[in-house]
C-alpha cells in the first residue's frame, strides 16, 4: 500500500469491483416475486438478495442453449438406440454372433433422458393479449376471472401459436430422418389416394408439402405417416414417419400453443391409425376447445366470415370423435351443439363447397347414433325390454329420413366416382345394423335353446340387422367405386365392415341351418326363432368379402388394420369348413370374387366343437358371443393375436 505525504493512495486502498455479469433480465428472485432487480455499485448482489441474505444467481441466457443442447443429445441417444436395435436384427438375419460378442455395447438408454422438462411457469402478462378474450362480459368463465385477477400467462385459454419462420428448416425433413424425395413421393401419394376421400379434401386446406411444412411440423408428419401406410413394402419408411409424428405429439402434448393445422393432424392421425385414434381423437377435442373453436359458430352467425373453417374443423372433430366413441361403446365428448343443431345454416354460408354436405351428413347420422346410444347404452348384460323397441323404431325411421335428405345431395366427385353417394348408403346400413343388433343383446344361451320364440318386435329388430349386415358386404362386393375407395377410408369403415362379418359368424355358430344335439342341452336353430337367416350364404358372402378384403390389403402396408381383419375372418372361417371348401388366399384381381371357386357350405356347423364353449380348442364359443350395438367386438382379433402376435406389432 502506498503512501503519499502521509496519506493513503486511495487508488491502492480501493480496489475496483469485479466486474458484474452482463444482463439482460433481472436476477432469478427478483423474477419470482416480478419486482425490479436493483444493484448498488460495486455490490456482487442486487438489494433484495441482500437483505434477504441468499445468493443472488442472474438470469443465465444461455439456459436456452442448454435446453437446446439436452433436446440434441436425447435426440442423439434415441438414433443410437435404433441403430443398435437395426444392427441387431441384421446380424440375426445374416446369422452372425449376437451384438453382446462385440468388444464394447453401449449402455442402456434412460427413456427419461430424452425429455427436457421446462420449469413451472407462473409468469404475469404485463398487457393482455386481445386475441385472448372473447369474454369480456360481465359474467365471464371462472378460469377468465381467474385470470384477470392474476394476470398468470398459463390461465388463458387461447393461445394460438403462429408458424415459425425457421420451422420448416428444423423439421424432421431437414434433419435428414426422411429424405425431401419421399416426403415428397408419400406428400403426393396422399393427396391422389386419400385426400379426396375426407369429404373432397376439405380437412387439408394446402397444396403442397412445403406450405404444410411452414405451417405444422405435425401435420406433415401425420400426412407422410398415413400415406406410408397405404403403400406396400415400405416398413422402413412407415417407422420413420411415425416416429417422428408420435414424438412430435408427446412432445407437444403438455404444450399450451397450437395452430389449427396441428388440430388436423391429430385428426388425421386419428382416423387412420387404429393404435392410437382413441388418444389422438380426445386430444384433439381439447385442444380445439383450448382455442374456443366451439364458440366459431356463434362468431360465423354474427358475420365473422372468417370463421367458416374454424366450424368445418369442429365437425371434423364431431365426426371424428364420434367415429371412436361409437365404436369402443364409450360416451362422446363433443354433445349436440348449437352447432351441431344447426347444419343446414351452416350450408347456406357462401363459402360452403360439397365437401361440406358431405361432412355435416356425417354429422347428422353420428348425431341419431348419439341419441340412441344415451337412450339404450352399451352395456352387454342389458337386455332391451319390450317397450324398448317403440323407441327402436322411432330411431330406424330417423335413419331412413336420414338416408333420403343426404343421399341425393352427395354428388359425384372427381376421381371417386360415386364414393360420396354409396357412402351414405354404406352408412346407413351401418346405423340400421348397430342399432337393431341391440335386439340380440344380452339374449341368452338358455333363450336361445328353449325353442321359444323370439318376440315380434325383437324378431323384426334382429331381422334388420341381419339384413344390414349382409347388405353392408353385398354393398362392398357389388359397388365398384366404394370398392376403389375402400383402400383409402377411416379406419372406421374397415371397423364396421368387420363388425358385420363377425357379427354373422357368431349367428351362424349361434344358431345353425339345423337344430344340433350337444352335452346338455339343444341348440335352436334360426327359423325356428324366426330369424331369416341362411348360414350357407352367409358363409359364402363372408368368404367372398374376405378375399376382396385380401386383395386390397395387397395394396396396403402390413402394418394396416385391413390385414389384421382379413386373417382374423379367416381364422374364424377354418371352422366352418374344410381344406377343399377354402377359397385361394391369392387374389387373381378387383373381380376376382365374382368368380370364386368358394362352396357353399354343407357341413355340421357344430362338428369342430369338441366340447361345449369350445371351437377347435383355440376359441371359446361364448366369448364369441361379444357384445352387440355400440362397442366394437375386437374378440376375434385378440384370439388371432394369440395365434400369431406379429399381426399386431404397430410400428
Amino acid at each position: 500500500m502506498k503512501r503519499t505525504n502521509g496519506e493513503i493512495d486511495q487508488t491502492c486502498e480501493r480496489r475496483p469491483p469485479p466486474p458484474r455479469p452482463s444482463r439482460s433480465k433481472a436476477c432469478t428472485e427478483c423474477r419470482r416475486h416480478k419486482i425490479k432487480c436493483e444493484y448498488k455499485e460495486g455490490e456482487p448482489s442486487c438489494s433484495k438478495c441482500l437483505r434477504s441474505g441468499i445468493e443472488c444467481i442472474p438470469h443465465d441466457l444461455g439456459q436456452k442453449f442448454q435446453e437446446e443442447d439436452a433436446s440434441w443429445k436425447a435426440q442423439m441417444k434415441t438414433e443410437i438406440h435404433q441403430m443398435q436395435i437395426a444392427i441387431k436384427q441384421l446380424l440375426r438375419h445374416n446369422q452372425l454372433p449376437e451384438f453382446s460378442a462385440y468388444p464394447v455395447e453401449p449402455s442402456p438408454i434412460d427413456p427419461t433422458s430424452a425429455v427436457v422438462v421446462p420449469p413451472m411457469d407462473m409468469t404475469r402478462d404485463n398487457s393482455q393479449e386481445p386475441q385472448s378474450r372473447d369474454d369480456t362480459g360481465l359474467v365471464p368463465a371462472p378460469m377468465s376471472s381467474l385470470y384477470d385477477l392474476t394476470r398468470i400467462k398459463n390461465l388463458r385459454s387461447y393461445v394460438l401459436s403462429k408458424p415459425s419462420a425457421s420451422m420448416i428448416d428444423d423439421d424432421f425433413i431437414s434433419q435428414g430422418i426422411i429424405s425431401f424425395e419421399d416426403a415428397h413421393r408419400l406428400f403426393t401419394h396422399y393427396m391422389q389416394n386419400s385426400n379426396q376421400l375426407l369429404w373432397g379434401g376439405i380437412l387439408l386446406p394446402h397444396q403442397d408439402l412445403n406450405s404444410v411444412r411452414s405451417s405444422s411440423t405435425m401435420l406433415a408428419a401425420a400426412i407422410l405417416t398415413v400415406a406410408a401406410l397405404h403403400m406396400p413394402e415400405r416398413d422402413g419408411l412407415l417407422q420413420k414417419c411415425y416416429s417422428s409424428f408420435v414424438s412430435l405429439v408427446s412432445n407437444t402434448c403438455l404444450s399450451r400453443h397450437h395452430t389449427l393445422d396441428d388440430i388436423r393432424a391429430l385428426c388425421l392421425g386419428a382416423f387412420y391409425l387404429s393404435n392410437l385414434s382413441w388418444k389422438l381423437s380426445g386430444q384433439a377435442v381439447r385442444l380445439a376447445t383450448e382455442m374456443n373453436l366451439h364458440q366459431s359458430f356463434h362468431k360465423l352467425s354474427r358475420g365473422q366470415r372468417d370463421q367458416h373453417e374454424c366450424v368445418r374443423l369442429w365437425y371434423t372433430l364431431y365426426v371424428c370423435e364420434h367415429h371412436f366413441s361409437i365404436a369402443y361403446g364409450r360416451p362422446p365428448i363433443i354433445g349436440e351443439d348449437l352447432a351441431v343443431r344447426n347444419l343446414e345454416t351452416f350450408l347456406e354460408q357462401q363459402d360452403a363447397v360439397p365437401g361440406d354436405i358431405r361432412i355435416c351428413a356425417q354429422v347428422a347420422l353420428f348425431k341419431i347414433l348419439t341419441q340412441a346410444y344415451y337412450e339404450f347404452g352399451s352395456d352387454q348384460q342389458q337386455k332391451l325390454g319390450e317397450h324398448d323397441f317403440e323407441r327402436l323404431r322411432f330411431f330406424n325411421l330417423a335413419i331412413e329420413q336420414w338416408r333420403l335428405t343426404w343421399q341425393p345431395r352427395s354428388a359425384d366427385s372427381d376421381g371417386i366416382g360415386s364414393y360420396p353417394s354409396k357412402g351414405v348408403v354404406l352408412y346407413y346400413h351401418f346405423a340400421r345394423f348397430q342399432l337393431n343388433s341391440l335386439a340380440l343383446r344380452a339374449v341368452t344361451e338358455s333363450n336361445a335353446t328353449s325353442f321359444e320364440p323370439l318376440s315380434y318386435d325383437r324378431r323384426e329388430a334382429a331381422n334388420i340387422a341381419i339384413a344390414a349386415a349382409t347388405s353392408t358386404l353385398t354393398l362392398i362386393l357389388e359397388e365398384g367405386d366404394l370398392r376403389r375407395a375402400l383402400s383409402g377410408v377411416p379406419i372406421f369403415t374397415h371397423a364396421m365392415v368387420a363388425f358385420c362379418s363377425t357379427f354373422l359368424l357368431k349367428m351362424a355358430m349361434r344358431w345353425s341351418s339345423n337344430a344340433v344335439l350337444t352335452p346338455g342341452h339343444w341348440h335352436a336353430d334360426a327359423s325356428s326363432l324366426g330369424l331369416n337367416f341362411n348360414s350357407n350364404q352367409v358363409i359364402l358372402l363372408i368368404r367372398q368379402s374376405a378375399d376382396l378384403l385380401a386383395h386390397i390389403s395387397g395394396q396396403l402396408n402390413e402394418k394396416h388394420l385391413t390385414r389384421h381383419i382379413v386373417s382374423g375372418i379367416r381364422y374364424l372361417l377354418k371352422n366352418f369348413a374344410t381344406e377343399s371348401d377354402n377359397p385361394s388366399d391369392e387374389a387373381s384381381g378387383p373381380y376376382f370374387y365374382e368368380h370364386t371357386s368358394a362352396q357353399p357350405f354343407h357341413g355340421n356347423l357344430n362338428t369342430s366343437m369338441n366340447a361345449p364353449g369350445t371351437v377347435n380348442e383355440n376359441y371359446n364359443f361364448y366369448d364369441l358371443v361379444g357384445s352387440y350395438g355400440f362397442g366394437f367386438d375386437e374378440s376375434y382379433l385378440g384370439q388371432v393375436a394369440a395365434q400369431d402376435p406379429d399381426l399386431w406389432s404397430y410400428p
